[in-house]
């Protein structure tokens, strides 16, 4: 998950939106939630991935389910 973050944010490497997506997911399909948020927010926005509501809503909806009060939130704005 932190080199997700630093890649998406370039924290110490060249910003790079790709590996951020591929650290942050696996993190998520292992139940980070904080990760399932922001490959979410990913989707969303279409950084470093094809954008996509459906598959955002899916991850916000696992983060939420995981105890991400945030997942919640932004899960409910798109049902």
């Amino acid at each position: 998950y932190n080199l997700g973050v630093a890649y998406a944010n370039g924290q110490g490497v060249h910003q790079d939106l790709v590996q951020a997506e591929q650290w942050y997911r696996k993190a998520a399909e292992q139940g980070f939630a904080e990760a399932q948020y922001n490959l979410g927010v990913m989707y969303a926005k279409g950084e470093g991935v094809r954008q996509n509501y459906k598959i955002a809503n899916e991850w916000f909806g696992k983060a939420c389910n995981n105890g991400l009060q945030q997942g919640c939130d932004v899960y409910r704005v798109f049902n």
